[in-house]
């Protein structure tokens, strides 16, 4: 199978994923954009037929470092360098609010990512810890667009949560390649994300306050990963799929189970546990599917689900 991640530098600890070049702390943000290898950058090109021919409407998007084409885009999308997107953090890291954890290119290029760990934190049940990070994604490829999200992270598991900077549960801060990219604009909707820390720290509060049943524990993993068991077998209410039934397993076992332990708080990070350590068939599939794909949808909805039945517990 092949590797999802091109080129990957971390300051700090080794990532939970495991993946990178160790680089050494405070760089500013150009000089990770420099250790990240992604210090490139992108033209549209015309595309020529055979017959010497210029097509129209559509031109090929270039990178500079080898004349690699990372996409085909239309002729009114307007490419984001990734020093502006590493630019973005520099006025958060000169004033001290952030510093640049990792960055990198996935899939040939088409993706490039810069994290940043905010000052942000909280800990909960005597010891178990929160640090929040920024994660500035910035696509090469048609129709994906521009996106800032909060990514909090808890210490004692490595297990990460993408939290939205609107009321939209399912929506980040996105820009398309439609517009000039203007920064200033969405640092304005940055000003939020303190405010969604304090609610991610409520919420955290109370799932450790609801403990689940034997019998809410087992629909939770089954509605999470699938769907719930409509009756019960031999009086016992089944598993629906076998990724809740692991869930199961991991539910005592998995770091951290000793916060909270019983709780809904346990039960969800049980499901972030399974999308960032389990499942997958390599480390950077799982940061992938955890960032950008199928997992990521998975992590809101056990959150979602843990909020419900701990407010019917």
């Amino acid at each position: 199978m092949a590797h999802m991640v091109e080129t990957m530098a971390y300051a700090g600890e080794l990532p939970w994923h495991g993946l990178g070049v160790k680089v050494i702390d405070d760089l500013t943000p150009e000089q990770m954009m420099q250790k990240a290898g992604v210090d490139w950058t992108v033209e549209k090109q015309n595309l020529i037929t055979s017959g010497g021919s210029t097509v129209s409407n559509k031109q090929a998007l270039v990178r500079s470092s080898d004349g690699s084409v990372l996409d085909v885009v239309g002729k009114g999308w307007n490419p984001v360098q990734n020093a502006e997107a590493f630019n973005f953090f520099e006025e958060y890291v000169r004033a001290g609010d952030m510093q640049m954890h990792t960055a990198g290119s996935l899939n040939d290029g088409k993706m490039v990512w810069a994290l940043a760990k905010t000052n942000e934190s909280f800990e909960l049940f005597d010891g178990d810890v929160t640090e929040n990070y920024f994660l500035f994604s910035n696509p090469h490829e048609f129709g994906k667009a521009i996106d800032i999200r909060m990514t909090p992270i808890r210490v004692v598991c490595n297990n990460t949560l993408t939290l939205s900077l609107s009321q939209d549960s399912n929506a980040m801060v996105k820009v398309n390649h439609r517009k000039e990219f203007d920064s200033a604009e969405v640092k304005e909707q940055m000003g939020i994300a303190r405010e969604k820390m304090e609610q991610y720290k409520s919420m955290a509060e109370f799932l450790g306050s609801k403990r689940y049943t034997s019998e809410n524990i087992v629909q939770y993993f089954n509605e999470v990963f699938g769907s719930p068991a409509k009756e019960k077998v031999d009086n016992v209410i089944p598993f629906t799929s076998n990724n809740a039934k692991i869930a199961m397993e991991h539910l005592d076992t998995q770091p951290g189970a000793n916060f909270a332990q019983g709780s809904f708080w346990n039960a969800f990070n049980t499901v972030t546990f399974m999308t960032d350590h389990v499942q997958g068939r390599s480390n950077d599939g799982r940061m992938t599917s955890s960032w950008y794909g199928r997992n990521r949808r998975v992590k809101l909805k056990a959150l979602d689900k843990a909020l419900e039945y701990a407010e019917a517990a």
